[in-house]
């Protein structure tokens, strides 16, 4: 049991989990906008997720905290460096103007971790910022990449998909926001700490209404998809409901996270 919790935890701290959240995504648009699979893309994807992920988490803590390195970040970074590799690989084999928007989107990862301005903070320290920075850059690597290397045109269904999907991400990390409350600096001023836990809960609730039915002005709108995408929404609203601070960091980290991953598994089973 222990080792499988170590398994586990190792899981959730390479990011592998949240990679697969992308990943599922990618699919996700695959599927509404008639995408014949496209395997380069998608692995290009994951495996960014993974590398801007770690980057984040681990750069302060190893460049600015000096805190020790232990045998578990040790094989993150190596997992990092090998997922960094096939980034590249995969890079080769994206359309140039995929390439081209990628990297904006790598600059803007960059900028969220690294202080480019004197005298200023990195953007993860800018008060209220943080959450539309994360929530852009999944539009862009999960949506507006995929659309961009199969060379379909930017139609109302995209400005109504690129909405839904910043709300869905907005919304989840709302829900970590709520359970990080305890442990985020003040002067970051999350929605949490700004207009408190309950007017949080009660803004991811409102946004899930326009989230669904966004979807009835979708030009290939079928049920299937709008009952499953229901059928998420009240997923969601469960998970909002009982967003905590005494919640396991597992609550997030793994069941939250995994809303992508059962929204895509329902597309393609049910």
């Amino acid at each position: 049991m222990k080792l499988f919790k170590h398994i586990f935890d190792f899981y959730l701290n390479s990011s592998i989990h949240v990679a697969l959240s992308c990943y599922a995504l990618v699919r996700i648009t695959f599927h509404v906008f008639h995408i014949q699979d496209d395997e380069a893309m998608a692995m290009f994807v994951f495996f960014g997720t993974i590398v801007g992920y770690n980057f984040v988490k681990y750069d302060a803590l190893v460049r600015v905290n000096k805190k020790p390195v232990g045998t578990q970040l040790k094989i993150i970074a190596f997992l990092s460096l090998i997922s960094l590799l096939l980034v590249g690989y995969y890079f080769f084999h994206l359309k140039r103007i995929t390439q081209i928007v990628s990297v904006g989107i790598f600059a803007i990862t960059a900028l969220y971790t690294l202080p480019f301005f004197p005298n200023r903070k990195n953007a993860r320290n800018w008060a209220g910022v943080k959450i539309y920075i994360v929530a852009l850059c999944w539009v862009g690597a999960t949506l507006v990449l995929p659309l961009i290397n199969a060379e379909i045109p930017f139609t109302s269904d995209f400005f109504i998909k690129c909405i839904q999907r910043f709300v869905l991400v907005f919304v989840l990390i709302l829900v970590f926001e709520i359970l990080d409350l305890a442990n985020d600096d003040p002067h970051l001023k999350t929605v949490p700490q700004t207009i408190g836990v309950k007017k949080t809960k009660l803004l991811g609730f409102l946004l899930l209404i326009p989230f669904w039915f966004l979807e009835v002005f979708i030009s290939s709108f079928n049920y299937h998809d709008a009952i499953i995408n229901l059928i998420m929404v009240i997923m969601l609203l469960f998970f909002i409901f009982f967003a905590n601070q005494k919640r396991s960091r597992y609550y997030t980290s793994f069941w939250v996270e995994s809303v992508p991953i059962f929204w895509w598994l329902m597309i393609a089973f049910l």
